[in-house]
């Protein structure tokens, strides 16, 4: 299976890769909008600030080949933040491919932001992104900001507020979290985003 991640800049992208790669897939990093098209899987991987995320996609010239992709896609981190309308960040317009705004997590009495470490995995909807993920099953965050539980939420996480932590829209799938770094359940989300279950 062809497997492109879009080099749009994101710290994680090579442990995303290495990842992928030992799950047997062929994961190559790549700007080009043929190589992105063409592919049975793309990523969008992410690290940092919507703002420049966007600004990354832009002077690439790929909002317009990512907004037209018909193959799975799966938004990881700030990856996914990008797949929604907006984000409150920088008031940055985002691809659009979900619907709802990206906010800012609150902070409070024992709740740091950014939300950092493992936290449980509550399922809504039953996906094949999930599939053999044990509910509460742990994944390892690190974000500022979040997406709003609606419709596409397949799974939620709860830091002082409950967001959306997997999201699915069409082909578009994210993870708030880093499946990279989230051991056996990451692990398994990445497998099935690699399976014939998603064509």
């Amino acid at each position: 299976m062809d497997v492109v991640l879009i080099d749009a800049g994101g710290a994680n992208i090579g442990s995303v890769q290495y990842a992928l790669e030992r799950l047997g897939a062929n994961a190559r990093l790549s700007a080009d909008a043929n190589a992105i098209a063409s592919a049975d899987r793309v990523i969008l991987p992410g690290v940092g600030a919507a703002g420049a995320g966007m600004a990354r996609l832009r002077e690439l010239d790929l909002v317009a080949v990512v907004r037209g992709l018909t193959q799975p896609l799966l938004g990881i981190c700030l990856g996914m933040q990008l797949l929604f309308e907006s984000s409150e960040e920088n008031e940055t317009e985002c691809l659009g491919l979900l619907p709802g705004q990206v906010r800012k997590l609150a902070g409070g009495e024992g709740r740091r932001v950014p939300h950092m470490g493992w936290n449980a995995l509550q399922q809504r909807r039953t996906d094949p992104l999930l599939a053999g993920i044990p509910e509460g099953g742990q994944a390892y965050f690190v974000h500022s900001y979040a997406a709003p539980v609606g419709d596409a939420t397949l799974a939620t996480a709860t830091h002082g507020e409950t967001f959306a932590a997997v999201v699915r829209h069409g082909r578009c799938w994210g993870a708030q979290f880093h499946p990279e770094r989230s051991a056996a359940v990451g692990a398994r989300l990445l497998e099935n985003f690699l399976s014939d279950r998603l064509a």
